[in-house]
């Protein structure tokens, strides 16, 4: 613990001007009490920029400081006497010119700083205590202003000798004095000397220590100021200029100490770092700086990981989401431009605002909105992935399940609850690809939310359309993996329409939704993957030597095509439900290679009316108010799948270099000609003469 005794006068003794120098030095420099750290790898950067400002607050260094500004010693020691009625003024002040004085010395201006303490939480008077009071909140950046002339700019010695004056009386500065804290913690630092943001950094710590009701303040003060440290910080009059990369290498030098110190340090950070993210109309480089600064925490703070990674990962989900809320009121083709014309190199200036105040009409409004949006989102999983890249990259295999683990908690609880989230997921679609282990935790994960009965619906369905898009574009993953998953859920949607279709009067979403998406999981997975199920690739054929065969040569396992067949004619009638792009589509290749035939079903649906089938009591689930986002009067749109398959291309001009290499992309069907999408559809044979009319309720 710190000892926090104020110094104790003692009778003056003889004492050789060595010793008086070496007392003096002694009392005017508390004893350190940083305790050594270990960063990790990731920290190497920020601990040279420390190294390179000398930033050490080691015992020694703080001495040394004390002394360049102590006193010249006498062989007498000097008795200093204070007058409670004499109050110091200065006669050459005159307008908003700078007084000249002379310097007080360190002990003087130590007992100034008692008694004025003293006297104001004493209630005598607080005239002592307000000059000191403005010590600290005079603006260094506005020496020249007009608004300067009514009281002093104190000089670099005085500044760090009242802040060592209030060190040394720290345990006076109670509740009564949270006007003159809060004008120390508002001052400017960050761009003055080292010796003084050393000074500076143990005051927050023993501040905090002995003071605990300061401790949120000085937690608010320091993570306030890695959102964006404001302009002119780094260039204050009569100091060396600061670079923006130092100042903030300086917070994070009083954080750490400040958490390292303070038992409950990481306990109070957590939510100030949370109320502390920039707000939806900051600007892109905010949010990428304060992304940054909090990745650089883990370093020194491992204990808060989770709780960092899980805020950014929930600021990103709502920015990426409201990008597509956005985009809707475009058309597809404008909303994809708008991803190609944010640029990788955007700079990050304080002028990249949400929207120019220049804006002619609202629709320009609305594209700079966006246009910052993507920014940030780009920005922001731009340094997830950075962060993640090193876990995944050096350290065993269980540090690799130890990060996956992370990813697949924030997942299962931010991202896949969250409707339409478009970027987001892409940190584990790639990094769940580095191995087959890895492969099989995330494809493991989504099986078992589909299987899971106690689990809501919506969420069943978004585990199956994540899982079908993963094993449909994921380039690393092995046909025997895709063959694995598609027979599960083959199996799977067997077992679903024997426990529906009792009970089944026809198509319904909303009762039997687990189905729906589980059919579409299938389509979807068989219409990129079809190559990896053939019989062929089950008996070794590499996919170059599938595409080389015949279409009559092509032949699958006759077990798909059963539970396929009677799942597609069923009652439950998943074509007229699951999204009708990838439902032509997968008619298009298995009538092709003579798999299934189903031109005459679509035929018979577009006169199908699901729209009566509804059941009344799932409509109170009001999750399902956002996924079937198109509902129209009179129409079928609201009650089908929608074609959301979240690994779909990645667009981000900054981060999509990580995916490069991750993505099957689309192969067209060897002799099948892109024009002939629409052969026998006029076909008006049924070979399972399927009576449209029993489920035809108007």
């Amino acid at each position: 613990m710190v000892s926090l005794a104020t110094t104790s006068r003692k009778p003056a003794i003889p004492a050789t001007p060595t010793a008086q120098r070496s007392a003096m030095i002694a009392a005017s420099s508390p004893a350190s009490i940083l305790k050594p750290s270990k960063p990790g790898p990731a920290a190497i950067d920020t601990k040279r920029k420390m190294s390179e400002m000398d930033l050490s607050l080691s015992p020694s260094s703080m001495a040394s400081d004390a002394a360049e500004d102590a006193p010249p010693t006498s062989k007498r020691p000097r008795v200093v006497k204070f007058d409670d009625d004499v109050k110091m003024h200065d006669p050459s002040r005159n307008g908003n010119q700078p007084s000249i004085t002379t310097e007080k010395s360190l002990p003087v201006v130590r007992e100034e700083v008692r008694r004025a303490i003293h006297r104001h939480v004493s209630g005598s008077e607080s005239e002592a205590y307000d000059r000191i009071k403005e010590i600290f909140t005079a603006d260094p950046k506005k020496q020249d202003d007009d608004t300067m002339a009514s009281y002093e700019l104190p000089t670099p010695t005085s500044l760090k000798h009242h802040l060592m004056g209030l060190l040394a009386h720290i345990a006076s500065l109670d509740r009564s004095c949270n006007g003159l804290v809060n004008a120390v913690l508002n001052s400017e630092w960050l761009g003055r000397d080292d010796s003084y943001v050393k000074l500076y950094i143990r005051f927050l710590g023993n501040l905090a220590a002995a003071q605990g009701t300061y401790l949120n303040a000085v937690m608010k003060m320091l993570a306030t100021n890695l959102r964006n440290i404001p302009r002119g910080s780094g260039r204050l009059p009569g100091y060396a200029p600061v670079p923006v990369s130092n100042m903030y290498a300086r917070v994070h030098m009083a954080l750490r100490y400040v958490v390292q110190l303070i038992p409950a340090g990481s306990g109070a950070l957590s939510p100030i770092l949370s109320l502390q993210f920039p707000f939806d109309n900051d600007p892109a480089k905010a949010n990428i700086t304060y992304t940054r600064n909090l990745i650089q925490i883990i370093n020194y703070a491992p204990e808060l990981q989770s709780d960092i990674l899980a805020l950014i990962t929930e600021k990103l989900v709502k920015i990426d989401v409201q990008i597509q809320v956005d985009m809707e009121d475009f058309e597809d083709e404008v909303g994809e431009d708008l991803l190609h014309d944010v640029s990788p190199d955007a700079d990050d200036d304080d002028n990249a605002s949400i929207a120019s105040d220049e804006s002619t009409d609202d629709e320009t409004e609305r594209v700079e909105t966006i246009k910052a949006n993507i920014h940030k989102v780009d920005g922001m999983i731009d340094t997830l992935f950075e962060y993640f890249a090193t876990l995944f990259s050096s350290g065993s295999l269980d540090d690799k399940e130890n990060a996956l683990d992370l990813l697949l908690s924030h997942f299962q609880t931010i991202i896949l609850p969250t409707y339409r989230s478009r970027h987001s997921q892409f940190l584990l679609f790639h990094f769940s690809q580095s191995s087959p282990v890895l492969v099989d935790r995330f494809a493991s994960t989504c099986v078992q939310l589909i299987f899971n009965k106690l689990q809501p619906g919506i969420l069943r369905q978004s585990a199956a359309a994540y899982l079908a898009s993963f094993v449909a574009r994921g380039a690393h993953i092995s046909g025997e993996v895709v063959r694995d998953v598609f027979d599960l859920l083959i199996a799977h949607l067997n077992n679903l329409r024997m426990d529906y279709e009792g009970g089944c009067r026809g198509p319904d979403l909303r009762r039997f939704g687990p189905f729906y998406s589980t059919a579409q999981a299938i389509l979807y997975i068989f219409c990129f993957r079809w190559r990896d199920l053939t019989t062929a690739a089950i008996e070794g054929d590499s996919a170059d030597q599938v595409e080389e065969l015949e279409p009559g040569q092509i032949t699958f396992s006759p077990t798909v095509k059963e539970v396929l067949h009677k799942a597609i004619y069923s009652r439950l009638n998943p074509l007229k439900v699951c999204s009708p792009a990838i439902v032509a589509e997968f008619a298009r290749i298995a009538h092709h290679f003579q798999f299934l035939y189903v031109y005459p079903l679509l035929e018979t649906n577009k006169r199908i009316r699901i729209s009566a089938f509804r059941s009344i009591s799932t409509l109170t689930d009001p999750r399902f108010s956002q996924v079937e986002r198109e509902i129209r009067a009179g129409g079928d749109l609201g009650y089908q799948l929608d074609a959301y398959f979240p690994f779909d291309p990645y667009q981000l001009p900054r981060s999509r270099r990580w995916l490069e290499g991750d993505y099957v992309e689309w192969r067209g069907i060897p002799g099948l000609d892109e024009d002939d999408s629409d052969s026998g559809a006029d076909d008006d044979e049924d070979e399972d003469g399927y009576d449209a009319t029993e489920t035809d309720e108007e």
